[in-house]
């Protein structure tokens, strides 16, 4: 009797490339490297965090939550959303916790876009969302930013537009480049979005990474925003549990009422006690722990940059996140990858190739460096880049 014919994977599973940060970070440990590629935020979670996740699951909250979260966490956030952002969300109704910022992003795709629309990314883009879009059959369309201070060009925005658009991503701090979208900025783009009526997609994981004195905005605060923004954040930066996958999903209920059901299908809940750590953290860690965020990475930033530039590497000064671009086309090779490859192998320091972040050739000439690391790995990376030099 014949054997029946396997099929091979799905389209949409061979459209997506594997990421290029997962790859350099298996490549670094291979070789025992220094790993900037990763945004793992290497420092220690706050005492807080820990301590009330550990009582959590001693108490036994160790069953689902409801599809949307505890409770305790949807109330937090919301109260963190008053408080930072002037934004104002019903917790019962119009936030859901989500599996990470990325699960935020996916359900809010899934459930609002169909296959052969078309969202606006700016580039340098996050892989990520791109690989979401194309894993829905949605199709990205990108516009550039301009170095050196990635700023937007609006007539760009307009004219990438077309009837097949259906939202706009803006990610503000922005990963890879570091670009804080200023008031007037976010404004513009609000306005273009109100015009064309179409979502906004905002991911605003970096909130707390801003520098020299700027302020992040967050759009749906914006006149007439809130009704057609998809808020989305992580505590996974803020309070480095990266590895705990803690986002949410602030909309207004008219769709929120929709996604919720989405993220009970994809991922049921994030994990219990650890939402129960995060509420408890929300609502016992002081306005300074906050303010700190910024001082601090900005200093890792400058002591980063400064070794990249002795390096002969330069850096476009990133104005948040903590993630830096720089020119790494003075090194052997003819692609971003082998230029990577080749740091890894002769200084022993992990980077992300441009390519990840970039649709045509300019990734060949960049790469991102993460500054989100312990001061101990940060100084080795620093004396290697110097070294270089």
């Amino acid at each position: 009797m014949s054997r029946p014919e396997t099929r091979g994977l799905s389209r949409r599973a061979a459209a997506i490339q594997p990421s290029p940060i997962r790859t350099m970070t298996v490549e670094c440990a291979r070789v025992g490297g220094v790993n900037l590629a990763q945004g793992v935020c290497d420092t220690p979670a706050p005492p807080q965090v820990r301590d009330a996740a550990v009582q959590a699951i001693q108490a036994g909250e160790n069953a689902y939550s409801r599809y949307d979260g505890r409770d305790e966490l949807r109330r937090a956030l919301a109260g963190k959303m008053r408080r930072d952002n002037g934004l104002e969300y019903d917790p019962e109704t119009e936030v859901i916790v989500t599996v990470g910022a990325t699960g935020a992003f996916y359900i809010a795709a899934l459930g609002l876009l169909e296959a052969g629309d078309e969202v606006v990314l700016f580039e340098p883009y996050y892989g990520y969302h791109v690989n979401t879009l194309v894993s829905l059959d949605v199709t990205p369309v990108y516009v550039p930013l301009e170095p050196p201070d990635w700023s937007v060009s609006m007539e760009r925005l307009e004219a990438a537009i077309t009837p097949r658009t259906r939202a706009v991503v803006l990610n503000t701090p922005a990963n890879p480049s570091g670009k804080v979208f200023t008031l007037q900025e976010t404004e513009q783009i609000a306005r273009v979005v109100r015009d064309h009526d179409l979502f906004l997609f905002t991911d605003e994981v970096y909130e707390h990474f801003v520098f020299d004195g700027r302020e992040h905005v967050s759009p749906a605060a914006l006149p007439g925003m809130r009704e057609r923004t998809l808020t989305m954040n992580a505590l996974s930066k803020t309070f480095s549990i990266t590895g705990w996958r803690l986002g949410w999903l602030a909309a207004d209920r008219r769709w929120a009422s929709e996604l919720g059901p989405l993220n009970d299908l994809v991922y049921v809940c994030p994990p219990t006690p650890l939402q129960l750590g995060a509420a408890r953290a929300l609502e016992e860690l002081p306005p300074a722990y906050y303010a700190n965020i910024g001082p601090e990475y900005q200093r890792k930033r400058d002591q980063l940059c400064t070794a990249l530039d002795k390096a002969g590497l330069p850096a476009w000064l990133p104005e948040g996140s903590y993630f830096a671009l720089a020119d790494i086309s003075r090194l052997p090779g003819d692609t971003g990858e082998a230029r990577a490859l080749h740091l890894l192998a002769d200084a022993g320091i992990a980077v992300v190739p441009g390519e990840a972040f970039f649709a045509g050739d300019e990734g060949h000439a960049i790469a991102r460096f993460c500054f989100g690391k312990t001061q101990e790995d940060l100084d080795e990376a620093c004396r290697r880049l110097e070294r270089l030099g």
